[in-house]
């Protein structure tokens, strides 16, 4: 029995000092002891501070060619649909009571202090595109089956929507006469729709067309091209009695024509200011030149995947230099070409950056001298600036001024310092 109550006494003791022990840690290392299932006074100073922001793109660097050259192309902008709207939290909302299905379908609150705005209407396969007088872009989304309208000073958004101001199959081109007339191509309907300044259907085209895409209008010599590329041809019209005059290319050889001024699934259209057409003709990897009388001058291109080469060529424009550029979405290279067919420069290269394209579809330069790329995917419309040759040519001349200027006052500044030193 000693035994037995002195060995309870020592465990007793043992159990009081590992408790003692513990009580010590607790109170020094708080963390090691609890942790896990209390949080620091700085940790949680740390999670209420706010995620430090993404950083950036730096658009000031989206200049090509890249310095030392006189850039040629500047970025601008993007769109990509209507931007969100958030509630004025200085007018408390009115009380809006959930019914019990926005509650089964985990609709959020209508009373929570920080809800946005639904945004109904984002680009999702932008497509053609067109500018109007007053600079709005006008961009053609078949998937959403709406024309979107962007003030490209605001990015306030508009849109002409299928059902409601019209009805849209598959629209992909897009082109504005002189009073703002709008024509629309859609090759599920097999049609061109033609909207006033005011965007209400006041015409269309209905007949003779298998799979209208590409358009442009002749404001001068009153001629509208459709491109029918299921048809292998461009369809020329009178601009206002809308009647056909001619075609050009020879249809109903199955894409297979690959002689020049025939085509093989061609698909957009541009004019330059003399009248001279130009057509991206897609599966023969060339683009095609006429003149205004739909007679056959000259084409260039070949089939590879590297720079000035054509993997898949669709939209096409004309600068006011009359430099054609041409969108690639296989490459997602915009390619800027002279008269001959030379490659002049470079924009673009696959990714999702600002700069870069998804494949690109279609690209539009309007007369002050902006140019519109549409991208697939992520969905957007990207707005960059054309640098003209004689604005090129005066950046040259400052900057080799400013060159001059510096190295001579570099000069003189020497010779004075060699004038000041004394002579032994």
């Amino acid at each position: 029995m000693e035994m037995t109550s002195t060995n309870q006494r020592k465990w007793v003791a043992l159990d009081c000092a590992l408790l003692l022990v513990a009580l010590i840690l607790a109170l020094l290392f708080p963390h090691a002891v609890f942790g896990g299932t209390k949080k620091s006074k700085n940790q949680a100073a740390d999670a209420s501070k706010p995620a430090a922001p993404v950083a950036k793109q730096d658009t000031s660097l989206l200049v090509w060619p890249s310095p030392p050259n006189v850039g040629r192309v500047r970025y601008v902008n993007y769109f990509a649909g209507m931007p969100l709207e958030h509630t004025d939290d200085s007018q408390p909302p009115k009380k809006q009571k959930a019914s019990w299905m926005d509650r089964l379908a985990g609709v959020q609150d209508p009373n929570n202090k920080n809800h946005y705005k639904p945004v109904p209407f984002q680009l999702l396969e932008p497509y053609g595109m067109a500018v109007n007088s007053k600079g709005d872009l006008y961009v053609a989304d078949a998937r959403v089956g709406a024309i979107f309208i962007f003030n490209t000073e605001t990015k306030a958004t508009t849109i002409i929507g299928n059902g409601r101001e019209a009805t849209f199959g598959l629209i992909n081109g897009l082109a504005f006469d002189d009073d703002d007339r709008l024509f629309v191509t859609d090759g599920k309907l097999h049609r061109v729709l033609i909207f006033d300044k005011n965007n209400k259907v006041v015409d269309q085209i209905d007949h003779g067309l298998i799979d209208p895409v590409g358009i442009a209008i002749d404001t001068e010599n009153r001629q509208l091209y459709v491109v029918d590329t299921q048809a292998d041809q461009v369809v020329v019209y009178d601009a206002d009695t809308l009647k056909e005059k001619r075609r050009i290319g020879t249809g109903g050889k199955n894409h297979e024509l690959t002689t020049p001024g025939n085509f093989s699934l061609p698909t957009f259209v541009a004019l330059d200011k003399d009248g001279n057409v130009y057509v991206t003709d897609t599966m023969n990897f060339r683009v095609e030149m006429f003149d205004a009388d739909g007679n056959f001058i000259s084409s260039f291109g070949k089939h590879c995947d590297s720079y000035g080469c054509f993997a898949h060529p669709k939209g096409i424009a004309v600068d006011s230099d009359g430099h054609i550029w041409v969108a690639d979405p296989m490459l997602d290279l915009l390619q800027a070409f002279n008269q001959e067919g030379q490659l002049l420069g470079v924009v673009g290269g696959h990714g999702n950056l600002l700069g870069q394209f998804s494949l690109l579809s279609a690209v539009y330069i309007d007369k002050n001298n902006r140019i519109f790329t549409s991208e697939q995917y992520p969905g957007r419309v990207q707005m960059f600036r054309y640098i003209t040759d004689a604005e090129a040519d005066q950046l040259k001349k400052d900057k080799e001024t400013k060159r001059t200027s510096t190295h001579g006052s570099a000069t003189e500044a020497k010779a004075d310092a060699k004038a000041d030193t004394p002579t032994k």
